[in-house]
């Protein structure tokens, strides 16, 4: 399964964030981004449990992570 993270991080953070984001488990991509939200990422994981995993474990407690939206993709093909 894979999922898009949408992240606001405190200002003067997001550096410091893309980094750590990117060394955790199940992140296959992070970057800065424009707009309402500071960075995004692109998580696979075996299921639901496995990326709550990630998101609650690996992302959500990062120093200067404020909040963040997950996005489901799904393959209708």
């Amino acid at each position: 399964m894979k999922a898009y993270v949408l992240m606001k991080v405190r200002t003067g953070e997001i550096r410091d964030v893309v980094r750590t984001v990117r060394r955790v488990e199940g992140v296959k991509e992070a970057s800065m981004t424009f707009g309402p939200y500071d960075v995004v990422a692109i998580i696979e994981a075996d299921d639901v449990r496995h990326l709550g995993k990630i998101l609650a474990v690996g992302i959500q407690p990062i120093p200067g992570m404020q909040e963040t939206l997950t996005c489901l993709a799904v393959d209708f093909e």
